[in-house]
């Protein structure tokens, strides 16, 4: 009788147990701030409205635009009957190798010498967090140091990865500019032997790029302390449409002896948003060391994700390698980036004709797919609920999203907002 109660008090108390979640604890995550302005656009039934927020190109009907290199590319591969085998742990060759041309330059003496270290990645944000994984393992440094404000998501990869974030100053609110002085005295104020991540080009989110002139600055504030610089580079050829000049600040980096890092992406300027193609690189001293390096870069990508998928890399191996159809995209890529930069000045011509007392040069001056208006968060939230006009609070619009359709509409709504 006695085991019949203590098994029933048993089954009592594991029925008890069950009925706990093992995730009730589990506290709901904030929002995405993005997703929320791209939700509360979708649920806007006004025929006028416009989305700000989304980071992607679009076309001048605000259409996603694939690019016909791309088209042709993907033609020739599936014509090709290629496998679908494992990629090696650190991708498809011909990408790294056409990846790492385009951003060092094809003429690049240390890939000629094989002292670059290079994996493919899980676009952009799969190389920023190799990256953070190898320097948490063989840097002696465990900070790195991000400009403010930078890509949202720099902060919680590099933490994932074990570092310690920081920041040095960088836009500039009441000018709307580059905050040169800041950013210099940051860089020499940071412990020697830092990580510094910059933006290659186009950075993201306020539009404001370095002068040439102001790299040199900087390049010679990081040599004086002895700093590490990780660029990012998710824009090349997408900013001014010219691959020489958007890798400028990288090349004059190693010209100047850094022994550099680079993160690449072709989201933005191949379109290839969900093939998720990137490219990680660390440059060496020599052969040898770049061997070593690529060693245990395949062993944190083999625990990560074992091995990269093929099709992305296949498309950009294509459009790189063949010389007719990469004329062809460097073309395409010019005519993605001469539309953002038509979009600005139309939007700051019609600010102006419209009689507005403020100062909107700074929406030419900045550089790629995002622009930092200056708008406060009460104008911004005027725009959305008087206006349908969606953009993130902090003022930073998509420009991709802007079309000759909408841009005297989109002028009107912050000119009706700011007037006052």
């Amino acid at each position: 009788m006695l085991s019949v109660r203590t098994a029933l008090r048993s089954t009592t108390r594991i029925q008890c147990l069950r009925t706990v979640s093992t995730w009730a604890h589990v506290p709901m995550g904030p929002p995405d701030a993005i997703l929320g302005v791209t939700e509360a656009f979708k649920k806007d039934t006004a025929p006028h409205k416009i989305n700000l927020g989304v980071g992607a190109y679009r076309d001048d009907k605000g259409k996603p635009y694939v690019l016909p290199s791309v088209l042709e590319a993907e033609k020739r591969i599936t014509e090709k009957k290629m496998d679908k085998e494992y990629a090696p742990i650190t991708g498809v060759a011909s990408f790294t190798k056409l990846a790492s041309q385009l951003a060092y330059g094809a003429d690049s003496t240390d890939l000629k010498e094989g002292k670059i270290a290079a994996t493919q990645s899980i676009s952009g944000t799969g190389a920023l967090r190799i990256a953070g994984a190898f320097y948490n393992k063989f840097y002696p440094n465990k900070t790195i140091y991000l400009p403010s404000p930078s890509w949202g998501n720099h902060t919680p990869i590099f933490k994932d990865s074990g570092l310690e974030v920081k920041s040095y100053r960088y836009y500039d609110k009441e000018n709307i500019s580059l905050d040169i002085n800041g950013m210099i005295e940051d860089i020499k104020a940071a412990p020697e032997g830092s990580i510094i991540l910059l933006h290659a080009c186009a950075h993201n989110p306020t539009g404001v790029d370095p002068t040439e002139d102001q790299w040199r600055q900087i390049s010679d504030a990081v040599k004086s302390r002895g700093h590490f610089v990780n660029f990012d580079a998710a824009y090349l050829g997408f900013a001014s449409g010219n691959v020489d000049k958007d890798a400028f600040a990288i090349r004059h980096f190693i010209k100047e002896g850094h022994r550099i890092a680079l993160c690449q992406s072709f989201a933005k300027n191949m379109g290839l948003y969900g093939e998720r193609a990137g490219a990680f690189s660390v440059m060496c001293d020599s052969a040898e060391e770049a061997k070593k390096v690529d060693s245990q870069i395949k062993i944190i990508v083999r625990a990560m994700y074992s091995n990269p998928p093929i099709h992305g890399a296949r498309l950009v191996s294509e459009v790189l390698g063949d010389e007719k159809l990469n004329q062809q995209w460097l073309g395409e890529v010019k005519g993605m980036a001469d539309r953002i930069i038509s979009m600005r000045t139309q939007l700051k011509n019609h600010l102006e004709e419209l009689g507005s007392k403020h100062d909107w040069s700074h929406i030419t001056s900045q550089i790629g797919m995002f622009c930092f208006t200056g708008l406060k968060p009460e104008q911004v939230e005027r725009l959305m609920k008087e206006r349908s006009v969606y953009l993130t609070k902090d003022g930073r619009i998509s420009v991709a999203g802007i079309s000759s359709d909408n841009v005297k509409y989109l002028a009107e709504s912050i000119h009706h907002v700011t007037k006052n």
